[in-house]
């Protein structure tokens, strides 16, 4: 791997995580010490980290970790929605039966993987990535996908302020159940709605966990998914 490959990887990784909080000036020297690699990949890692938009332009042109503030997280979510939907809708459609099998086995299990032993969540975190890859390769739309690709980032960050909220993870995992069920049963109308009330349940968590709430709360999906996920 180039050195300019680890440093953005590095670095993507920390912001993602939270080690690198909003507002965190990515001063080349400090991140060149800490990496071990000279000023030229340090900030070819950087321009990438600034592409993604994770990086910005702040005070005297040093570059800080952007912020998340809660209309971003809305603005994000509304395409979340658009896309996602159409995606389960279509992993529906064209779905491999063993893959969301193997899906639903282990979301039935997910309360294992939310332990003391995992305090950053990653095995929860990396079942949930599975399921994304899985809906990917089932959509087989490259358009599509190039445009939630451009998501995937911005949702990562945002799905771990969610990272201490127990409850809402276990929540979250059933629902995550229902749409890989829903998807396994070829079942397009109940796998969009129940990938709707999932959407709409993690945006008001991370609203709350931003200090904020909707102003302008979103209609409530149809009762066919809520009344399942209730």
């Amino acid at each position: 791997m180039r050195a300019s490959d680890r440093v953005y990887e590095s670095l993507r990784e920390d912001i993602l995580a939270w080690r690198l909080v909003p507002g965190t000036v990515l001063s080349e020297v400090e991140q060149a010490a800490r990496l071990g690699v000279s000023r030229t990949p340090l900030r070819e890692g950087l321009r990438r980290l600034a592409s993604d938009g994770l990086a910005v332009v702040g005070k005297g042109r040093t570059l800080v970790v952007a912020e998340l503030a809660a209309n971003d997280v809305r603005h994000l979510f509304e395409l979340r929605e658009a896309l996602e939907t159409q995606a389960a809708r279509l992993a529906a459609r064209r779905r491999r039966a063993g893959v969301f099998e193997d899906l639903c086995a282990r979301f039935a299990r997910a309360d294992e993987l939310l332990t003391d032993q995992d305090p950053t969540r990653s095995a929860y975190y990396l079942l949930v990535a599975d399921l994304d890859a899985a809906i990917d390769a089932a959509v087989d739309s490259p358009y599509l996908l190039r445009s939630l690709q451009g998501l995937r980032t911005h949702v990562a960050r945002a799905r771990r302020l969610s990272r201490d909220d127990t409850p809402r993870l276990l929540q979250a995992a059933q629902e995550h159940l229902l749409i890989a069920q829903a998807v396994l049963d070829r079942d397009e109308t109940l796998a969009a709605q129940a990938t709707a009330v999932h959407l709409r349940r993690s945006l008001a968590t991370i609203l709350a966990s931003l200090g904020d709430r909707p102003t302008s709360p979103w209609p409530d999906p149809p009762a066919t998914a809520l009344g399942v996920l209730t």
